[in-house]
């Protein structure tokens, strides 16, 4: 059977974030680009949502969807709603009070964010002036210790550096800092450990997550790669082809995931049990046209697991019969005799292929 990822009706007290039937479509000269296309989730106050997929399946187009961070070539429609108010559709004029105060972001890429004509300090001050009205004193006393928030030493120095006097990961967290300056409600942190390496990544990972158990605060962590989002949220919502394609709590997607594009995902990260130089499984083809999708599952031409069923017919969001919240839309999920026949085969044929 068929079923909505939401109730209907009066958002309830815990409920931070509802997306109903959301779609954001661009317009261009080939057509419409179906770049979110049909996604409802909710998100709870205080909780971590993961939203994981490659390049071109909407993670990201979807996270400025909700914070109205799109060009005039969007055309939107559904329901967005935050703390009970209908924002989607809303312009910059009126999505300004939301902003920094409500929700805020942090960028992949904190070079291209910050500005690298002007000193840090006054990047981080800026806002707490225009937004909660600080006096300059006030102002650089709070930029202080946000900077000792995130871990940065010596924040009264780092006030007066511009940013290419600083690391990757330093930059990272003044970001952070920068996002955080005015208490939002909820975070977006898109690709929030790009380019930064690995002991790095956690130490940021780790900050974001100490932030969000320190101030109640909700977060969505968008990012390509389910090994980061493994330890630092409570749901993870995997997006393909700008559809949801399936959505648990973490323990329980990791458990018993369903969905073969979920499954090909995690083999695709390194393990650390691996020997040296061990082949990683990718997945074949690329990602589905958004102008003229496929019929059937947008991930069945990339699927080694699929059958004319999934070329013909688009499987709907389904529930779980291993937990009441896991949601996922497949006609022949992870543990299906069909499945588990052609993942036999598969896995015999990996040292010759080296995909899946």
């Amino acid at each position: 059977m068929t079923v909505r990822l939401q109730t209907e009706g009066r958002v309830s007290e815990g409920t931070l974030l509802e997306i109903a039937d959301v779609k954001t479509h661009f317009r261009t000269e080939r057509g419409l680009v179906r770049a979110v296309d049909g996604v409802t989730f909710s998100l709870e106050r205080g909780k971590a949502l993961g939203i994981v997929g490659e390049s071109g399946s909407g993670k990201t187009v979807l996270s400025r969807t909700i914070m109205g961070l799109l060009p005039s070539t969007a055309v939107l429609s559904g329901s967005v709603r935050f703390a009970g108010q209908e924002i989607l559709g809303l312009d910059a004029r009126q999505m300004r009070h939301l902003w920094g105060s409500e929700m805020s972001m942090v960028f992949q890429n904190p070079m291209v964010s910050l500005n690298p004509l002007m000193k840090i300090g006054k990047q981080i001050i800026e806002p707490l002036q225009i937004h909660l009205g600080m006096d300059k004193t006030n102002a650089v006393a709070t930029a202080e210790r946000l900077l000792r928030d995130v871990r940065i030493p010596e924040p009264e120095k780092r006030l007066g550096q511009f940013p290419h006097e600083l690391s990757g990961g330093m930059r990272q967290r003044v970001m952070i800092a920068i996002a955080l300056a005015c208490g939002p409600t909820l975070l977006f942190a898109d690709e929030p450990t790009t380019a930064l390496d690995v002991t790095v990544q956690a130490q940021i990972l780790e900050l974001i997550g100490e932030q969000r158990k320190d101030r109640n605060m909700s977060v969505i962590l968008v990012t390509h790669d389910l090994g980061v989002v493994a330890g630092h949220t409570d749901e993870i919502a995997v997006m393909y082809g700008g559809r949801l394609v399936e959505k648990a709590p973490t323990r329980e997607l990791f458990a018993n995931m369903k969905m073969p594009y979920t499954k090909s995902l995690m083999r695709s990260i390194p393990k650390l049990e691996d020997p040296s130089h061990t082949r990683l499984l990718t997945i074949p083809g690329r990602p589905p046209d958004l102008v003229n999708p496929p019929k059937g599952c947008r991930f069945a031409p990339r699927c080694a697991y699929a059958r004319e069923k999934c070329v013909q017919h688009e499987p709907p969001l389904i529930v779980s019969d291993t937990s009441s919240e896991h949601f996922y839309a497949c006609w022949y999920p992870v543990g299906s005799p069909e499945f588990e026949e052609r993942d036999v085969e598969i896995m015999t044929n990996v040292g010759v292929g080296g995909s899946a």
